[in-house]
Formats: structure tokens, C-alpha cells, sequence
């Protein structure tokens, strides 16, 4: 029995207390939420449904916990059921109840854990977006594992995800980058708001020897837009490259000097002129934003004619929505707090729900630390950390599990020397080698003539067996709470958890026999559990897009 079975059963015992006392409430399953007890004297699964409905009908939770227990120990499965504390009940299960569950995962394989929360829901996830203008730093490293995590999570749970890379080849920074490319070249010292580094001197070789005119009979600006170009075509592919190393590739790559050269500005100001958003004031154009919420009116278009920063915000935005996607999110960087208030006074001016069809993640620092001291320089930027550093140090698994397995609002310190181990300590070695132990137990039993040509729930009673199972049982509900919350950290922590969990079960019970001993169905059995757990880290792992090895 899984918690989903669990779940109905126990509201159809609700449904028939509530009734019974000839009151009516209207519930779902969403509204029976069963969770693992601590400690596990308390049961499997427990549940606080009689405190959440004791208020609206007017009864004592422990009494109405009490009437819902009676009811409840008929549900088929269930060993038995308790109440604790002001009405808690803590509900287990009769071991062939629960050990069904390991033949039901390897049965439903890489479906295990997936579901519906988002089913046919279009979802734009623009993730990364660095500036064509130098190797991805460590900030964008992690939103390069958080958002290709988060959006495998959508996927498993229906969503319709487009993953999108918004390339900002529109404004200053894109000229500072070409004439930081034009100095070197020509031996001058890099401009003052320019960029360093070596993989400058290296793109502007590049520029050169792929330009096939010669360079040094046509104007400086001429020149500089060549470099301009050619060099953040360059760029932009090596950043497309080191991404697809790190196992990161995009649906969509999208241009922000498209917004500016197809109109898609003038569309987007209309439409809000239209709403009665904007106005005129002092030579500019206004959005009126504080109507919705932001602290203070923004330019849309300056009074030279030029387009303000929010302006490109707007077609974009509109751009999306006329794409079809019903909820976009866009991961940020620790610095762009103050961007959320204008945005979602945006959405909101557009006629669409702030926080629902628009999301903003924010992200916190990363660090990597080396002898107990930040690496602060890349030998490539020069200046900033870079996703190659990380990789060259501790691999792209490592690096992915390092950066995913924190929330995104706690800052996170690598260390390069845990990480690039191969011990236990190493949190994704640890997961990596459980998977890989449940494969070389498999191989072993084949050696040994243990199948799954038999399976007997009721066999897998030992106490590791019990936790082993609860913890599996677990895995769907903590993949939808990963995609609810946007947090694909619980699914790191839970393959962690798990890990743990089967290492002790591998300590107790063994799945070949011993000496002379005889094959039973205690050994084939736990070949089923043993099995169900190295498909569950496989699942978790893969939604992490982190390798799952048969053999370490």
C-alpha cells in the first residue's frame, strides 16, 4: 500500500465519521496529508486530519481522532492505528501491506515518482541568460543545475517545459566586450570598464582567424563592430558548449536585440497605453507601475528616444504569454531583489496573476573554497570563478549535486577537496554508490540463481525492511513537493536519506544465501526490494541530471 492508496482510503473513513455525525464538509485527498513519523515506534504513517476538521465541526480532535481509529483499523493493510497528543493518528501497516510497494516500483520503473501537478501545463523556465561578454561565473553555474533540475521535476510532474536562455546582445556591456576584444588585438591596454582575462586575447585570436577580410585597412569603428559580431558569436558558443558539458542544453535561445528590432517594444507599450498604464511626462514615457503595486513609476522611453531598461521587460514578458506559456519563471541572481516588485507590477498591468503566471527565483552566492579559503580568481576570467573551474575541479556529477542539493536562498560554500573525493563523505559519491551496490547485489545473486521469479510482501518484516519501505513510499510525494515549492534540494536530500537507509539494509540482510543455505523467498523477495531501491535513486538522480553508475 503507498501513501496514495493510504490516503483515500482513510478520506473515504473521514467522509463516513463526518456523515455519521450528520454533518457535511466538503474534502479531497489533498486534504488527508500522511506523513513518516519520527520515530518509528509511532507508526508508518501519520496523519492530523481529525485536528484540521475538529474546528468547522465543532467536535474535540482527540474524540473525533478516536471515531476515525475505529473505522480506520478495518482498512485492509492496516496493522493497526493509534491516536497520540491533541489527535494525532498514526496509522501501520501489516508488513505485506507495505512490502508491496518494492514489487509496484520495479514494476512501474522510471514512472515511479512522477505525477500529475502540472499535467499539460505550459511552463517557460529561463535559467542562466549570462552576458555574451565572458565564461558563465559560479552565480550562473548554479542556476545552470537548479534550473535544468527544476525543470526535469516539471516534467515528471505533466509540465510542458520550454527551458530558455534569454542572450542579451543589446546595450553597453556588448561594447565594452568588443572594444576589450579590439585592444587586444591591437596590444593597446584593455579599457577602464572593460574585460580582462585570457579568454579575451584567446577570442580576439579567434575573431582574427575567422574573418576572412583583412582587418587592418578599414576604420576602428569598422573594426570594432567586427569584433563586436564576430566575437560574442564566439562567445555565445563557447558558453552554449561549457553548458553542454555540464549536461545543460536550452529549447529556446532568445535574443533581446530581436525585441528592440521587430517592434516588440512599441507592441508591448501600445498594449499597455491601451490598459491605461502609460503616460507622458517631461519628454519620456511612463509606465505607471505604482498602480500596481511598484514604489514608483518607471521609463519606458527616455526622452532621447531611447528605450528604458523596463522596456525590454515588457516585450519580453508579452512575448512569452503570445508564445502560450501559462506560467513563466525566471531565476536571478542574489542582486536583482529589487527587480521582483516592477515585474510583478507588470504582470499585473498586463491583466495576468503576479507569482502565478510570472514567478521570480532569486538565488543566493556561491563559493568555492580550497584549504579552507574562497577561490577567488579563475585562471581563464581572470577576475570571476567559472563554470570550467568547477568541472575542471571536482567533475561535472559533483559540481551539478554540490550546487542542487541546498535551497537557492542559502548561500553555499563548495569545498573542492570534499567534493572531488571518493569516499562516503562525498554526499554524491555516497548516493552514487549505493545505486551501484544494489547493481553488483543484483549481479550477485544472478551468480547465485536468486530471481524474481517469486515475491511475498509478507516476508520483508525485518525493522531495516520496515524503514527501507516507508522511506521508499516517500519518493512521489517528495518530487511533488520539489516541483510545488521549487525546490529540487528535497530530491537530493531524499537520495541521501535513502542511500543511508539501504546501506543498513544491506548490512542486515542479505539477498544470497550463506554456505550451504537454500534459496527461499526471503532471498527472492528481497531481490525485488533491493532492485526498487536502485531504481528509485536512478529516478532521483536522473531528475538531478546527475549520472546513476552500475559500477564504482
Amino acid at each position: 500500500m503507498n501513501p496514495a492508496d493510504l490516503s483515500s482510503a482513510l478520506l473515504s473513513v473521514v467522509q463516513g465519521v463526518v456523515e455519521g455525525r450528520g454533518q457535511s464538509i466538503e474534502l479531497t485527498v489533498a486534504d488527508v496529508v500522511l506523513e513518516r513519523p519520527r520515530n518509528r515506534d509511532h507508526g508508518d504513517w501519520a496523519s492530523n486530519i481529525a485536528m484540521k476538521l475538529a474546528k468547522p465541526l465543532g467536535v474535540n480532535p482527540r474524540e473525533l481522532a478516536e471515531e476515525i481509529a475505529v473505522q480506520a483499523r478495518a482498512i485492509p493493510g492496516i496493522a493497526a492505528v493509534d491516536v497520540a497528543g491533541p489527535g494525532f493518528i498514526n496509522i501501520t501497516l501489516d508488513a505485506a501491506a507495505a512490502g508491496a510497494l518494492a514489487r509496484t516500483i520495479v514494476e512501474a520503473g522510471a514512472e515511479y515518482g512522477r505525477g500529475d501537478l502540472y499535467q499539460g501545463v505550459t511552463i517557460n523556465l529561463e535559467f542562466v541568460s549570462a552576458n555574451p561578454t565572458g565564461p558563465i561565473h559560479i552565480g550562473g553555474v548554479r542556476w545552470a543545475a537548479v534550473g535544468d533540475s527544476l525543470a526535469r521535476i516539471f516534467q515528471a510532474q505533466g509540465g510542458l517545459v520550454t527551458r530558455e536562455y534569454y542572450f542579451n546582445d543589446h546595450g553597453a556591456q556588448i561594447d565594452r566586450f568588443a572594444r576589450s576584444l579590439l585592444a587586444s588585438w591591437l596590444g593597446e591596454p584593455a579599457p577602464e570598464d572593460g574585460y580582462g582575462g585570457d579568454y579575451i586575447s584567446d577570442i580576439a585570436a579567434r575573431v582574427i582567424a575567422d574573418y576572412p577580410g583583412d582587418l587592418f585597412h578599414i576604420p576602428r569603428d569598422e573594426q570594432q563592430e567586427v569584433f563586436r559580431a564576430v566575437g560574442v558569436e564566439l562567445m555565445f558558443g563557447d558558453i552554449k558548449a561549457s553548458l553542454h558539458e555540464f549536461g545543460v542544453d536550452f529549447d529556446v535561445y532568445f535574443h533581446e536585440n530581436e525585441l528592440h528590432e521587430s517592434g516588440a517594444v512599441e507592441r508591448a507599450i501600445d498594449r499597455l497605453r491601451d490598459l491605461g498604464a502609460i503616460y507622458e511626462a517631461d519628454g519620456a514615457t511612463w509606465f505607471r507601475s505604482t498602480d500596481y503595486g511598484d514604489d514608483k513609476d518607471r521609463v519606458v522611453i527616455k526622452s532621447d528616444g531611447e528605450a528604458g531598461y523596463i522596456s525590454g521587460d515588457l516585450a519580453y514578458y508579452l512575448n512569452k504569454r503570445e508564445r502560450g506559456f501559462e506560467r513563466n519563471l525566471i531565476m536571478l541572481g542574489a542582486d536583482h531583489h529589487g527587480y521582483v516588485q516592477r515585474l510583478m507590477a507588470m504582470t499585473k498591468a498586463f491583466g495576468d496573476e503576479p507569482y502565478v503566471n510570472l514567478e521570480i527565483l532569486i538565488g543566493q552566492l556561491v563559493n568555492l573554497v580550497r584549504d579552507g579559503e574562497p577561490v577567488r580568481m579563475s585562471k581563464r576570467a581572470g577576475t570571476v570563478v567559472t563554470l570550467e573551474d568547477l568541472v575542471e575541479a571536482v567533475g561535472v556529477d559533483a559540481g551539478r549535486y554540490a550546487l542542487v542539493r541546498s535551497s537557492i536562498d542559502s548561500q553555499v560554500d563548495i569545498d573542492l577537496e570534499l567534493w572531488g573525493k571518493h569516499t562516503p563523505d562525498n554526499p554524491v559519491f555516497y548516493v552514487q554508490y549505493a545505486h551501484a551496490r544494489t547493481h553488483s547485489v543484483a549481479r550477485n545473486a544472478a551468480e547465485y540463481g536468486v530471481d524474481r521469479s517469486a515475491f511475498d510482501a509478507g516476508l520483508l518484516d525485518h525493522e531495516s525492511e520496515s524503514v527501507l519501505l516507508g522511506i521508499l513510499a516517500e519518493f512521489p510525494r517528495v518530487v511533488k513537493q520539489a516541483a510545488e515549492l521549487r525546490e529540487p534540494h528535497r530530491v537530493a536530500r531524499y537520495a541521501e536519506e535513502l542511500a543511508g537507509a539501504y546501506h543498513s539494509w544491506y548490512s542486515s540482510c542479505r539477498v544470497t544465501p550463506q554456505g550451504d543455505e537454500a534459496i527461499t523467498d526471503v532471498h527472492r523477495t528481497r531481490l525485488w526490494l533491493n532492485d526498487a531501491v536502485g531504481q528509485v535513486l536512478n529516478n532521483a538522480l536522473g531528475l538531478l541530471g546527475v549520472s546513476a553508475p552500475d559500477r564504482m
